[in-house]
């Protein structure tokens, strides 16, 4: 059959099973839009306040479903605000299809209104991109852009497409995409070599980060973590990966990971490291780092071996697929002695805040609470950020989500919508230090008109919290442009964008507060005032050891 471009578009997204986009129109993919309105009973558009907006929507959208995001925007401007979004999605191995439209063919390359390369801009953040300048390589191009994304390490792919192509019309066949394979390149003698050296660990450690959330492998990392009985840390993108109230676990690990995790990677004999890429932030000094451990690495990108820290013995592929194998390897073992000596550093070196305070550790673990621990949780980045992974007990994957690798500001209250549409069934909260949220607290608008019940809680202690902690501590308490007090009124900005908003000073008022956002079924924002110096701890010092991880207690010795 016979359909124009911008149809053939609107088809693709059908065949991939894409239910919801996230966008923005503008005058070079109207005739995108156009047909987007035909198919509105198949396809729901959520209008964003800004094209950041639709980007970090798909991310949370796919971040929280496992499936494909997908965000649109027009050329120029509209294109280039995607921008930031895709390299978040990029950095932390998110499957999402941005979906751009350029000026016609003719005019590419002559500086016409609102021309950008974005396919070029975009390069070295996507993991692939394509500009479409035929109608008949379209929906194959659309077709692999999906394929691409999803494949492998998930990633985010640019499809632009000049505005004559989605006018000009040729001849469309159906497709019905293949199931995703199971990549693994690993031979049964690399498994075989792998299952020996854990045997023959008498101290070994597991560290997991975000690949076991991709590869949906929580399953087999229970059954891998009893079967080998020893400790677990993970990563701020391995959160959920397992179940944080099992005896095994030890909290996160790097730079305000807990004493017990960073001091135990620091004693090991076999580091087993789950879909990782061992971060600075978790490391910091390499050369340091699990210095008395063999490092056995698993990972799907094989990019990712030896590129950070030297694994005396690595496998490639799907991680699901890998601890499968693995499992059927092991028998049951016990390192009672190791495991003694961890929950002595447990006993030892809790995590702890001050309680007579209004604070966020406390806010957090009143959420953790008030919501069984069932909630979605998406974050902006900082202090309340670090303390969202602290405090809050995740037991499930894809329930904490943040912006790991790109640190990007601005990031949570998109991905909160974008999760919240994915996920209607949960509860979806992002927590936001207050400038975080002035980054992007227009999204309020778009959660408002599209009826989109999340739930915005705002660290306001009117700096930007995490510099001034690292202005504290190593720049001599000169506070350069980030103390934020000014006039802006959180309660009233956010009841003129159209949603409920309460003031948050105690307990009390929060408990109160978070009732009545947690069951009126509308967009609310929570603005909680704290105190403007407090820290996040434990810490390692930048270049430090993690063994060298230390907290106000230390402090006050010196």
């Amino acid at each position: 059959m016979q359909l124009t471009g911008a149809e053939i578009v609107i088809r693709c997204l059908l065949e991939q099973g894409v239910d919801t986009v996230f966008g923005y129109p503008g005058g070079t993919i109207l005739n995108v839009y156009d047909e987007l309105y035909k198919y509105q009973d198949k396809i729901r558009h959520v209008l964003t306040s800004h094209e950041q907006g639709a980007a970090h929507a798909a991310d949370g959208y796919a971040r929280a479903t496992g499936r494909t995001g997908v965000c649109l925007a027009t050329s120029g401007p509209g294109a280039t605000n995607l921008v930031t979004g895709i390299a978040t999605a990029y950095m932390d191995s998110v499957p999402l299809v941005a979906i751009t439209c350029n000026v016609n063919l003719p005019l590419l390359g002559k500086d016409t209104f609102q021309e950008v390369d974005i396919a070029g801009i975009t390069m070295p953040i996507t993991k692939h991109g394509y500009i479409v300048k035929d109608i008949h390589v379209l929906a194959d191009t659309i077709r692999r852009a999906f394929m691409i994304a999803r494949s492998g390490r998930p990633g985010p792919v640019l499809v632009d497409i000049t505005k004559d192509v989605t006018a000009a019309k040729c001849d469309y066949s159906p497709y019905t995409p293949p199931k995703p394979g199971v990549y693994c390149a690993c031979t049964d003698e690399e498994l075989d070599r792998a299952a020996e050296m854990i045997k023959a660990a008498k101290r070994p450690f597991i560290y997991v980060g975000g690949g076991a959330i991709i590869s949906g492998a929580s399953g087999q990392l229970k059954e891998f973590v009893d079967r080998t009985d020893c400790p677990i840390c993970d990563t701020l993108m391995g959160q959920g990966a397992i179940d944080q109230r099992d005896p095994h676990y030890t909290g996160m690990i790097g730079m305000h990971g807990t004493k017990t995790s960073n001091f135990g990677v620091s004693r090991c004999d076999l580091l087993i490291a789950l879909g990782v890429r061992f971060s600075d932030r978790v490391v910091g000094n390499a050369s340091k780092f699990a210095s008395r451990a063999k490092v056995l690495h698993i990972d799907i990108d094989a990019a990712e071996i030896n590129k950070n820290v030297r694994a005396a013995h690595s496998l490639v592929g799907d991680l699901n697929e890998i601890l499968a194998r693995l499992n059927t390897r092991l028998s049951p073992m016990k390192h009672e002695a190791w495991m003694a000596e961890i929950n002595e550093l447990k006993a030892e070196f809790p995590l702890q805040y001050d309680h007579s305070k209004f604070t966020c550790p406390g806010i957090i673990e009143t959420i953790c609470r008030m919501t069984g621990g069932e909630a979605i949780i998406t974050t902006d980045v900082g202090q309340h950020q670090m303390w969202a992974a602290q405090y809050y007990t995740y037991t499930k994957p894809r329930t904490f989500i943040t912006s790991g690798g790109l640190g990007t500001m601005g990031y949570g209250l998109g991905a909160a919508i974008g999760a919240k549409t994915g996920r209607p069934d949960k509860t979806v909260i992002n927590i936001a230090g207050d400038g975080c949220f002035r980054m992007n607290m227009n999204e309020l608008a778009t959660a408002s008109r599209c009826g989109i019940p999340v739930i915005e809680v705002i660290i306001d202690n009117q700096v930007l919290g995490m510099v001034r902690q690292w202005q504290t501590l190593y720049y001599g308490q000169r506070y350069s442009s980030t103390v934020l007090e000014d006039k802006v009124d959180y309660v009233k900005v956010a009841e003129g964008l159209g949603c409920r908003a309460f003031r948050v000073t105690c307990a009390e008022e929060l408990e109160k507060a978070l009732s009545e956002a947690l069951s009126c079924g509308e967009p609310c924002v929570l603005d909680c005032v704290i105190d403007r110096d407090d820290k996040v701890f434990p810490m390692v010092s930048p270049g430090s050891s993690i063994s060298e991880a230390f907290d106000e207690s230390d402090l006050a010795k010196k």
